[in-house]
């Protein structure tokens, strides 16, 4: 198994099986039973603090990625504010403790529920995304509200390399004022104009798992002009860097991305306070999933299906966007793997495909803990109950010690708001 997949503690102990944070992955498999959602904590900690060192202090958590009460807490004892996306998101980081003026309000739908309770509360930015919620902000700030600092999001309309359901920042896209028909401008008038708020700023982020920080150099490009232009405070380049998840991917580290973009920001004339917004680069590594084989159906010619206890409603990303990952065996982690099979889950659906073509030792047989690394971000956070499955528990592991931060759902959990 590459080692760069793995958390930043993962070791082996004598007999070859891997160890996060000091603990036995096949013995928290015991103790908490699979699927489980294992985090390395320190590995979190070591990127919070990357990310707040490689921008000054001045970034946040997106945490649409990965949010539990305990993964906010982190964040924000690590010096990050932490972006949020829905009332749901608001209400988790508040419940940790984090204060509401830590907090940066993003979406592109926002409610008038949702924005009068961050108003109120007094929420340190919000990003706007159309006229229609610059209309809200007005009228609840008329109606008592406290005026909110904002930031407007920009749409660049730029093409980058990444898959097209998480491409946001391409000319036709929901999210943001678009640059080349001239809204962003008319936003940031309006924005800057208005008594029911303070413009401090401008947001571009451009999508998700982009690996070439020439793509965000291009976005800083087209719109350096507006952002000089207006003389702003603040300028957030949203998140969006890419992280490897199978054997030969490279992306540049948050150090590397972050001085790309100072760099760029430089070379066009950007004097205002650059932040920046990262989620996958934080958690994505930090976490492996780790299931028990249940079946092993060989089909002559065909393939080998290997059938675990989870599947499509713990990591929905394969199914979404026939993303990669790889397999091992966490009793033998760095054991050869010649064996070639397809890694499927429970669920009613012959799309239920984690690893195409995993690659386990020869051994594989039913009752073998198994593994995919890179599974941090995006897979608890985009996860269901599809077939009434219950959501897998998350643990923290550090110096030995295993903290259970998310408990497994039960059928009283599925029932709780079944009113029959």
């Amino acid at each position: 198994m590459p080692r760069q997949l793995l958390p930043d503690t993962a070791e082996t102990d004598g007999d070859g099986s891997l160890l996060i944070g000091g603990c036995r992955v096949v013995d928290l498999a015991e103790e908490f039973g699979t699927p489980l959602l294992v985090y390395d904590e320190a590995h979190l900690r070591a990127r919070c603090q990357e990310a707040i060192a490689a921008f000054d202090g001045k970034v946040a958590y997106a945490s649409k990625a990965f949010l539990c009460r305990a993964m906010a807490k982190l964040a924000y004892e690590e010096g990050m504010s932490i972006d949020v996306a829905t009332g749901g998101e608001y209400g988790i980081a508040r419940a940790a403790g984090v204060p509401a003026a830590s907090l940066v309000f993003h979406g592109n739908n926002k409610s008038g529920v949702e924005l009068n309770m961050a108003l109120r509360d007094g929420v340190g930015r919000v990003v706007v995304d159309s006229f229609d919620e610059l209309d809200r902000i007005e009228a609840l700030v008329a109606d008592g509200a406290p005026a909110p600092r904002v930031l407007i999001r920009v749409n660049p309309g730029i093409e980058v390399h990444t898959l097209d359901e998480v491409a946001t920042g391409v000319p036709d896209s929901k999210f943001g004022f678009p640059l080349a028909a001239g809204d962003a401008e008319r936003a940031l008038a309006r924005a800057g104009g208005s008594g029911a708020m303070e413009l401090v700023g401008t947001h571009i982020h451009i999508g998700s798992q982009v690996f070439s920080a020439a793509n965000f150099a291009d976005a800083l490009a087209t719109l350096g002009p507006t952002v000089r232009g207006w003389g702003l405070d603040e300028f957030v380049v949203g998140g969006g860097l890419g992280v490897p998840y199978v054997t030969g991917e490279e992306a540049p580290t948050i150090t590397q991305w972050a001085a790309g973009i100072r760099r760029a920001c430089d070379e066009l004339g950007i004097t205002a306070a650059v932040s920046a917004e990262p989620g996958r680069s934080i958690a994505a590594a930090a976490g492996i999933t780790v299931y028990r084989v249940g079946t092993i159906k060989e089909i002559e010619g065909v393939r080998t299906y290997v059938a675990v206890d989870g599947g499509m409603s713990d990591n929905p990303r394969p199914v979404l966007y026939g993303s990669g990952y790889e397999t091992f065996l966490p009793r033998s982690v760095a054991a050869e793997r010649p064996r070639t099979i397809t890694l499927v889950g429970k669920h009613c659906e012959s799309g239920d495909k984690l690893v195409v073509d995993g690659a386990v030792p020869d051994d594989l047989m039913v009752g073998d803990v198994i593994a995919t690394p890179v599974t941090g971000a995006y897979g608890q956070s985009m996860g269901s109950n599809y077939n009434k499955v219950l959501r897998p528990p998350v643990v923290f592991v550090a110096d030995g010690d295993a903290r259970l931060v998310v408990r497994r759902e039960t059928l009283e959990d599925l029932l709780a708001t079944d009113l029959g």
